[in-house]
């Protein structure tokens, strides 16, 4: 109810408003030479998927004959230097909407723990993302996007998007509600929310999860002050447990006739982490520069007035005597027609030469493990408290500040690329138990850093795009730390109708580890580490002809000290061959693969179109040069047949049933006394998982501006080793529903 209740409020809330004036998105030559001329222009933009989207010169009539301009154009903003970066709408993206809420991901590259919301880990190497500053939130991307995701929106009429999802019933069943508020100020700024709640009871015992996540965001695009700032508040809580006690419920389930998912006993109970999590982010720049006139096409010049309008300016005793004397009257129309071009006005744009940059990211977080009845063997150290009262508390605060002075790209012809150099500075601090004597107490460890860096970009040209960045740590705890990453970005004609897109992103670091990895203390996990720095040198690159629906992307990483968490487990049994899950204790230590470890991967995708019928496939084959250290498997397979089409030219439908596979491997473990995945102890027995088919079939709604899909998934459930992680089964055979609407007022 009180979630019916929200929408309802958000419902009403976004009727207050009227039209809104576009913003001008050339205030940042960046933006205005990113941006395609269609995300600025009425008409239709072609998305990731290759369908249509009609947005800038749709309306909407209202009773009164108020007619209510709908436009949306967003972007992302870079967070080192605040650039603007153009991105897709999404949400005007119909296809494939009913994967959207999936844990595992559009194409199911991700493992999970089974739930919505759970933590998951990409079986894709090169597609991991470790930028977050807090290495608790990492696992939990799927609601928290990070800065690099995040949309800002200009909007010609006030936009909501109102969504909501549902799998199952009140007894195991999922939901989550997302909204999305933008509005424009002026032509110049705006400002939004976003909110997002998700609940998972599971269809497991005890693996519930309750998650939320809200932010508030601004902008302001002048000539000459640019400003980008969001605040955003994410609190998620979820029950772990553990895995269950015997793989042989799901492997062999005729052993166990009329055995419900509910009926499968898990190792933990009465067991929970929760993450408070603070992030708030701001960059604003100063342009300095100058004013140039603007030539207007003749097709946009106002026209001459004529004669009699021209005369009818004149007092009527004036107008009579020029009216009689023919030469009298050819010299005052000479003279009006000479103030009226004088009268016309001078239209300027501002050309940013040079800009002042300050970016300011802080990212505050609370991280608890709490218990009330941890078996008493489950873990196989307890360095203080109480199995039946776990209570650990990490705390973590990162704050950086960067300053850089940029020469802008552009302002002359002959002035090619963007020229930026900054300086910026880190600090980090981690505040976790602490034993003294018989006490326990709190210690913080803290690290500052001072890093040196430049950028050289080129961004205004039809035909190729490139960015390149370097840092390096000249004071501080790591000192020494550096990276550089670039990429290219090229468009060329391949034939009459299709271009060859080429992107190619490199990047090559020596950074120390992540201060978690070198310093945790806990009640049942304690290390302080001294590790070495990690190198990590990589390329990679995509060629795509999007008329075709071709793209292949091929990808090399070379690692040298490449630092991972490790299951170290005690077995407790007497026979290692019968070994159950539950006679084993945990622990996990932080370990660094001596040597370099490569890894390799080309991704196929290949998207077939007749009429009706679609056939898409995305396949990736990978492999990793020490599957101790980094196990991964060598096949991943996507591939999703339909058809789409449309009823009474205003109905779009996409039926259809996709399926996701890949090959066994020992995946890595999870853990959940530090909600990370680890791999799994090689000096026992391990477990693989993979070499399971799962198929779903859906169908997919879109109508103005509602879209609504149903769908199956799981149908095939049945046996086999249907695990999304080890000792984590997938859920049963569900079925889903979710529903988003955009209201424009």
């Amino acid at each position: 109810m009180r979630r019916l209740l929200l929408i309802v409020l958000l419902m009403v809330f976004s009727l207050s408003g009227r039209g809104q004036l576009p913003l001008r998105m050339n205030s940042d030559s960046q933006s205005s030479s990113t941006s395609s001329s269609s995300s600025r222009q009425g008409g239709s933009r072609r998305s990731s998927s290759g369908d249509r989207d009609s947005w800038s010169r749709d309306t909407t009539d209202k009773d009164d004959g108020f007619i209510v301009p709908i436009g949306v154009t967003q972007w992302t903003v870079d967070e080192r230097l605040g650039s603007i970066i153009p991105a897709e709408n999404n949400d005007t993206v119909v296809h494939n909407f009913q994967w959207y809420n999936e844990t595992s991901g559009y194409n199911g590259e991700y493992n999970i723990l089974g739930n919505l919301g759970s933590p998951r880990l990409s079986r894709i190497f090169l597609h991991r993302d470790a930028s977050n500053p807090q290495l608790f939130l990492q696992p939990f991307d799927f609601l928290i996007g990070g800065l690099r995701d995040f949309r800002f929106s200009n909007t010609l009429s006030p936009m909501t998007n109102l969504a909501y999802h549902k799998v199952g019933n009140r007894t195991n069943g999922q939901e989550r509600v997302h909204a999305y508020f933008a509005t424009n100020i002026n032509k110049e700024a705006g400002i939004g929310m976003k909110f997002d709640y998700l609940y998972g009871r599971g269809y497991y015992n005890n693996q519930a999860n309750s998650q939320f996540g809200g932010n508030i965001f601004g902008y302001y695009l002048g000539d000459r002050y640019n400003m980008h700032t969001y605040i955003n508040l994410n609190h998620l809580k979820m029950a772990e447990n553990g895995g269950i006690e015997n793989d042989f419920y799901i492997t062999r389930p005729e052993e166990y006739k009329n055995l419900r998912s509910k009926d499968i006993p898990t190792l933990l109970s009465e067991t929970w982490n929760r993450n408070k999590n603070q992030d708030f982010f701001l960059t604003h720049r100063y342009n300095m520069g100058f004013e140039q006139e603007i030539e207007i096409p003749d097709s946009l010049q106002p026209q001459m007035p004529g004669e009699r309008e021209l005369l009818s300016r004149l007092p009527d005793s004036l107008r009579q005597v020029v009216s009689a004397d023919s030469l009298r009257r050819t010299l005052v129309l000479d003279s009006l027609q000479q103030q009226w071009l004088a009268e016309l006005p001078v239209y300027k744009e501002f050309i940013p030469v040079a800009s002042i940059i300050h970016t300011m990211r802080l990212n505050n977080l609370q991280h608890t493990y709490y218990s009330h009845a941890t078996p008493e063997n489950y873990y196989t150290n307890l360095y203080y408290g109480d199995l039946s009262n776990v209570k650990d508390r990490t705390r973590g605060l990162s704050i950086k500040n960067t300053v850089g002075l940029a020469l802008r790209e552009g302002f002359k012809k002959w002035v090619q690329m963007g020229m930026t150099a900054f300086a910026s500075h880190e600090f980090t601090a981690l505040t976790m138990p602490w034993l003294d004597a018989d006490s326990v107490g709190r210690r913080r460890y803290i690290e500052q850093n001072l890093f040196v860096g430049g950028e050289i970009s080129r961004q205004q040209s039809d035909f190729l795009h490139y960015n390149v960045t370097g840092e390096f740590a000249v004071v501080g705890d790591d000192v020494g730390d550096f990276s550089v990453d670039g990429n290219i970005e090229a468009a060329i004609p391949f034939s009459r109708h299709d271009t060859l897109q080429i992107d190619v992103q490199g990047t090559i670091s020596d950074k120390q580890p992540h201060p978690l990895l070198e310093h945790y203390h806990s009640q049942f996990l304690w290390w302080d580490k001294e590790l070495s720095k990690e190198f990590r040198a990589g390329v990679s690159g995509t060629l795509s002809l999007p008329r075709i629906g071709t793209a292949i992307e091929v990808g090399f990483q070379n690692l040298k000290n490449y630092t991972y968490l490790a299951m170290q487990n005690t077995f407790l049994g007497e026979d290692i061959t019968h070994a159950l899950p539950e006679q084993f204790s945990h622990d996990v230590a932080v370990r660094q693969a001596s040597g370099h470890i490569q890894v390799f991967s080309v991704t196929l995708r290949q998207n077939v179109k007749a009429g009706p019928f679609h056939w898409d496939n995305d396949i990736t084959y990978q492999t990793s040069s020490n599957s101790l250290a980094l196990p991964l498997p060598k096949i991943s397979l996507y591939s999703n047949l339909y058809l789409q089409f449309r009823i009474a030219k205003v109905l779009n439908v996409q039926l259809g049933g996709d399926l996701r596979y890949f090959t066994r491997y020992y995946a890595p473990d999870y853990s959940p006394a530090i909600q990370q995945f680890a791999i799994q102890d090689a000096q026992y027995p391990r477990v693989k998982i993979g070499n399971y088919p799962i198929v779903n079939v859906y169908a997919n709604l879109h109508i103005k501006h509602c879209r609504i899909y149903v769908a199956m998934n799981h149908v095939n459930a049945g046996s086999g080793h249907m695990f999304w992680a080890p000792h984590c089964p997938m859920d049963p055979r569900t079925f889903h529903f979710g529903v988003s609407w955009n209201f424009f007022n």
